[in-house]
């Protein structure tokens, strides 16, 4: 096996971190911030800190997301299937970070994955995709449009007779925890699955065994990495989930926010299910602001949102198989 191939697809997978990061970092900080319950910066650096602890809090996304998926063989053509799943997740990253566009990082990830698996001739589990990927990609959406909903509405009816502004100063302080919170469901979420990516890496390599305990030094590089890249901020897509979709104020921003990371912790611990962080605030957001009035939330700009969620694995996966076609060429 080629170290330099296998140095070069674990250091692609940082960099896919990296950007996933950034790209992702409105997921944790955009209601808090658009509230001004925290400024911009302060934000940041405190997702960053809360992204870098939630990435060593638990492992079993990570084996879900290295195992069960893709068949990826030994030896170079297994190295440059990974490679390829890498570069098709980070130009979709790309491409939507610079529309402004709340895509799913972690399903241009898996998209990736099946799209250069098929390119390089190896078996996509489709099992696998279906309960693993699939299902909670139509599960969790819902899930969060339903509960985003009814924690709005139980707050709604808890402070019913208390005064508006005393409360929206108390509701702003409490986003300081559920932004936390919702940085740490994301290092739990995000960072797990590059750790799943480098263990492939390492199994194919003949380096480690499947099965193994992630090392010690693959969880920090990739906690290191989402930490850097949640501080360099994803402001384009920060003002689509703060602003475009509905204006929120404080018990909105944290009925929001404590729904999003109830359901990343649940579906880590309980069913060790790699969801979108994206489309779980998202349609957080969506239903939190539908208990205001429906024309509040603006459908136009939701309804991009989510056509952008669906072209994400097809797109994602299209680059990667152009991907491992290129690197074939030059290589195979």
């Amino acid at each position: 096996m080629d170290t330099f191939a296998l140095i070069v697809t674990v250091g692609v997978a940082l960099g896919f971190t990296y950007t996933n990061g950034f790209h992702d970092s409105a997921n944790a900080i955009a209601t808090s911030v658009s509230t001004r319950a925290l400024t911009p910066r302060v934000a940041l650096a405190m997702a960053a800190v809360m992204n870098l602890g939630g990435a060593f809090i638990g492992q079993g996304v990570a084996k879900t997301v290295s195992e069960g998926l893709i068949e990826t063989p030994h030896g170079d053509r297994g190295m440059g299937i990974l490679f390829a799943a890498l570069v098709g997740a980070i130009v979709w990253n790309m491409v939507t970070w610079y529309f402004g566009l709340p895509s799913s990082s972690s399903h241009a990830l898996f998209g990736g994955m099946v799209g250069a698996a098929l390119a390089g001739g190896t078996e996509v589990i489709w099992s696998g995709v279906l309960h693993k990927i699939v299902i909670p990609m139509f599960v969790s959406p819902f899930v969060g449009l339903i509960a985003g909903y009814l924690v709005m509405v139980l707050i709604m009816w808890m402070f019913r007779r208390t005064n508006p502004h005393k409360a929206k100063r108390g509701f702003r302080i409490a986003q300081t925890v559920s932004a936390a919170g919702m940085a740490l469901g994301h290092g739990l979420q995000d960072a797990q699955k590059t750790m799943g990516i480098v263990v492939m890496a390492l199994v194919i390599a003949d380096v480690e065994q499947a099965g193994d305990e992630i090392p010690v030094w693959v969880r920090i590089a990739c906690a290191v990495m989402l930490s850097l890249g949640t501080y360099a901020g994803g402001w384009r897509i920060m003002r689509t989930l703060g602003r475009k979709i509905i204006e929120l104020d404080p018990p909105q921003g944290f009925a929001a926010e404590t729904t999003g990371a109830s359901i990343m912790f649940g579906s880590a611990y309980l069913f060790n299910a790699p969801i979108s962080t994206t489309h779980v605030i998202t349609s957080a957001i969506m239903g939190v602001g539908a208990t205001k009035r429906l024309n509040a939330v603006r459908w136009g700009v939701a309804k991009n949102i989510i056509l952008g969620w669906f072209i994400t694995m097809p797109a994602a996966a299209l680059v990667a198989a152009v991907s491992y076609g290129v690197i074939w060429l030059v290589f195979g």
